[in-house]
């Protein structure tokens, strides 16, 4: 098999909301987005590196371990539980900053899929917090996803009870609204392949 053919390897870096939390392994973010691209004939291998309760400092943490050698992209998915404790924003994007910084020494292509924080966190803090990923994508070669849960957060039928985790619908939800950016990041991904 060529370096063309052979599956693209995704790892899916993140925390509880693509760790699938709540939710069996199969209807989890990394096992439906792999779903999704079989149907599309696309080929790829997605890893759960999703942990419940991580934050972006902990996402660095673990990094080497987490995303193996031989690993093509990653899909960034971190800084939920940042905002949900009132981390200080620059600490966020200080850790986010570092894990793209690696990956690229790697060459690894990276989505980086953007949160925001609560609105109950008052104006300051989110305005702060919202503006991490932004500035990211505009100083690294990413693909980017302005709001993981576009479409999903708030709505009651596509959450779990306790109004943050997404339910089944919700992740495929995601699904179809990502998968473009997905797409894009595999064909960065065996472009750098193939370089």
């Amino acid at each position: 098999m060529s370096a063309a053919e052979r599956p693209v390897k995704i790892v899916v870096l993140g925390d509880s909301l693509s760790a699938g939390f709540g939710l069996p392994a199969s209807a989890a973010f990394p096992a439906r987005l792999a779903d999704a691209l079989k149907a599309k004939a696309i080929a790829a291998t997605i890893a759960n590196a999703g942990v419940s309760g991580d934050s972006a400092s902990g996402g660095l943490g673990r990094l080497e371990w987490s995303v193996p050698d031989g690993t093509d992209a990653v899909i960034l998915e971190l800084g939920a539980n940042d905002a949900l404790r009132g981390l200080d924003p620059n600490l966020t994007k200080a850790a986010l900053d570092t894990i793209l910084r690696k990956l690229e020494d790697r060459r690894i292509a990276v989505l980086l899929a953007g949160m925001q924080a609560p609105r109950n966190m008052g104006p300051d803090y989110v305005r702060n917090f919202d503006a991490i990923y932004p500035a990211l994508a505009s100083t690294h070669p990413v693909v980017f996803y302005p709001f993981f849960l576009d479409g999903v957060a708030a709505d009651p039928k596509l959450n779990q009870g306790d109004g943050l985790h997404p339910n089944a619908a919700g992740v495929d939800a995601i699904v179809s609204r990502i998968l473009p950016q997905v797409e894009e990041l595999i064909t960065r991904a065996r472009a750098a392949r193939g370089s």
